[in-house]
């Protein structure tokens, strides 16, 4: 895991346990991702331009358009690929508690910890992603709905095991406690990325996880 307190001192997330090699064109994918994500949160998204995006990626623009058709579809793709890295990153937090024999209360608290880590290495994208959820008017906003409902699928499950085995009243609402829990994880983390810089994610993950385990579990503080 790296270390995140350093803004841009994580390195680029890299595939599952388990998953195939990454291929030479993925690399380059990930490459432009990376470039694209930083010089857009930057500067904004009409601001960066094509020949900026390929000389931060140190590649030729051709290279560029051989991979996406056109700007906005890289950052669509840029959008999806890095909530899709969230929601894996939550799912194997989860999975890893299970097997631990954690409850799912559990799993809730090591998910807001491997939020707070993913978004500890990658600000630029949460800030990106959470600007996204308020444009309405965008080409890749079915995208976006999308990537958003698996990350939130992932908490949602956790929560429906949760009330089957009686850690949680069947009153609870489902779907909005999710998008509330997700929702929290990302505007405290980038709280502390822009206004409490000094704090450490151990710090942070320690507020969290009490206010879930004294709201949504029931529980003391």
């Amino acid at each position: 895991m790296c270390d995140p307190t350093p803004p841009g001192a994580c390195a680029a997330p890299g595939p599952p346990p388990g998953a195939a090699p990454v291929t030479r064109r993925a690399s380059t994918r990930r490459r432009l991702f990376d470039a694209a994500v930083t010089l857009i949160a930057e500067q904004g998204f009409s601001a960066t331009t094509v020949d900026e995006i390929a000389d931060r990626a140190g590649v030729a623009k051709g290279t560029v358009y051989y991979n996406f058709a056109s700007k906005n579809v890289l950052y669509e793709e840029l959008l999806r690929d890095g909530i899709d890295l969230l929601a894996d990153s939550l799912r194997r937090a989860a999975d890893a508690t299970a097997a631990r024999g954690g409850t799912r209360i559990d799993a809730l608290d090591a998910m807001i910890r491997a939020g707070l880590d993913f978004i500890a290495c990658s600000p630029a994208l949460i800030q990106l992603y959470v600007a996204e959820l308020w444009r309405t008017n965008r080409t890749w906003r079915a995208t976006l709905t999308s990537v958003r409902g698996r990350a939130q699928a992932v908490v949602e499950s956790v929560l429906t095991d949760a009330v089957h085995t009686g850690e949680l009243s069947d009153e609870l609402d489902i779907p909005l406690t999710a998008s509330a829990l997700l929702g929290m994880v990302l505007v405290a983390a980038l709280d502390w990325q822009s206004f409490q810089p000094d704090r450490s994610v151990e710090d942070v993950h320690a507020a969290l996880s009490r206010l879930v385990q004294g709201r949504v579990s029931g529980g003391g503080a």
